[in-house]
This record gives structure tokens, sequence and C-alpha cells, in this order.
């Protein structure tokens, strides 16, 4: 009967409005939209900081385990 993800969607508004009632709808779209924001924020800049740590020159020498014989 709940086969589609969009049943499981209509599902969930019509359970929010009986929760919240219809004048929380608003405020809770937007924190989800700001939250959701911040998360390709965060996820970009690790990204990055991955991306320059991979393309950064090593310099040979090994802080980790010490010196090898």
């Amino acid at each position: 009967m709940f086969d589609s993800i969009d049943d499981w969607l209509i599902i969930a508004v019509v359970a929010g409005i009986l929760f919240y009632g219809s004048s929380k709808i608003p405020q809770l779209a937007h924190s989800l939209g700001r939250s959701v924001g911040e998360f390709k924020k965060g996820r970009l800049e690790v990204e990055r900081e991955l991306k320059a740590e991979q393309s950064a020159p090593t310099g040979g020498t090994s802080t980790a385990g010490g010196p090898t014989h």
C-alpha cells in the first residue's frame, strides 16, 4: 500500500499539519532549508580541504612512526 516515497511524504505532511498546525509548517520548511544549506556549505568546505591536502607536496619526512632502520 505504501510502496512509494511519495506516499510516505504525503503521510508525513498530513502528520505534520495535525501535530504542529498549519501555521508552523512554513517555519519548519524554513529551518529545513537553512539546515540543508549549512550541510552543503560544510560538505564543500571538507571537499576543498581534502583536495588541498591531496595536491600539497610531500616533503619526504614523516612525523609519524619515528626512524625506521
